[in-house]
């Protein structure tokens, strides 16, 4: 008896595994969980506070107990972490940003408060200065207006540190400075704080979709027309990137973000296949927002295109995504 090799139509037909959605479940390659989404969250001062932000649809930054509301919340839903941003007064703000380096700041009692209520939920923060200046920009600037490198690791350490002294489980630096990994790790390690892991954004774009999250935190207007391209990377280049990420591997971070998302999956693929370690897309804020604005004008179901997108991630390569929908769509998963 022979065989026969022919793998065409009418032998082969693909539709037989996806005939019923028990069949699609059984062959799907990647399917979303709550386990594999982070939920970034914008904590401000006050007591029992929410102040909706219009650019960013059913998104509110928190006062504290509030975020610890929250934050139980999502740990019951199965979300694993979550990512503070703290949005400051005004008259927080410096050219030098030092209030980033006060133990008793905003995120640091937030840190401190979230540990202390839900200690099995992961506490990922933000280490740049862009919060916390009046510049918008993630570092110290000169006299030209040119962020400098070295001087902004130098208070970056301090910031990372008093972050782990409140708590946290991961330092997640967004400032795109050269040699930054290496320098905080060694900090961090030097003080005793070897368990705090390094979520690096090795691969941050120059992007405009960052626009409603500049109006969360407030840098938006002191930003003004200043740009960041002299130190995120510019959105042209993908093989950049690769060497962003080699560099930061080999100074210790532990995970790598790639940020924007989903205009940049090609960047997630060829991560996720060259480096060995997790790989987290950041659903930045223009993307969420333009699916709910879009959804709100009726042109297409949110939840249905939200979890496609979501999907897109994984299948790319990533192991777990950072969006603002993480709370909804962890509730309906």
């Amino acid at each position: 008896m022979t065989y026969s090799s022919d793998n065409s139509f009418p032998r082969v037909r693909l539709r037989r595994n996806r005939k019923s959605a028990w069949i699609r479940d059984l062959t799907a390659q990647n399917i979303f969980l709550p386990s594999d989404l982070i939920l970034p969250l914008f904590v401000i001062e006050g007591k029992n506070k929410e102040e909706k932000i219009s650019h960013l649809p059913d998104v509110s930054r928190l006062s504290i107990d509030l975020i610890v509301k929250k934050a139980k919340e999502a740990r019951k839903l199965g979300i694993p972490a979550l990512m503070l941003f703290p949005a400051l007064d005004q008259k927080l703000k410096s050219s030098n940003g030092k209030e980033a380096i006060n133990s008793k700041n905003l995120m640091c009692r937030a840190i401190y408060e979230i540990k202390n209520a839900v200690p099995e939920i992961g506490v990922i923060t933000d280490v740049a200065l862009d919060p916390y200046t009046t510049h918008g920009h993630d570092g110290i600037v000169d006299e030209n207006g040119y962020v400098e490198n070295d001087a902004t690791i130098e208070i970056l350490c301090q910031q990372a540190l008093v972050q782990a002294q409140a708590g946290c489980d991961i330092i997640a630096p967004s400032d795109m400075m050269d040699g930054r990994i290496g320098i905080i790790r060694d900090a961090l390690d030097d003080q005793g704080f070897s368990d705090v892991a390094l979520m690096s954004y090795a691969v941050k774009y120059a992007s405009s979709f960052y626009g409603p999250f500049r109006h969360a935190v407030g840098s938006v207007n002191n930003l003004k027309k200043s740009d960041k391209k002299t130190y995120q990377m510019d959105f042209r280049n993908s093989q950049e990137a690769l060497r962003e990420v080699a560099l930061d591997v080999a100074e210790g971070a532990d995970m790598i973000i790639v940020k924007p998302g989903m205009p940049y999956l090609d960047v997630v693929s060829q991560v996720s296949q060259n480096f060995k370690l997790p790989v987290i897309a950041y659903q930045v804020s223009g993307e969420y927002a333009m699916l709910k604005f879009a959804a709100e004008k009726g042109a297409f179901d949110f939840d249905a295109v939200f979890y496609e997108s979501l999907t897109s991630f994984k299948r790319a390569g990533a192991s777990a995504v950072i969006s603002y929908g993480a709370f909804e769509v962890a509730k309906k998963l």
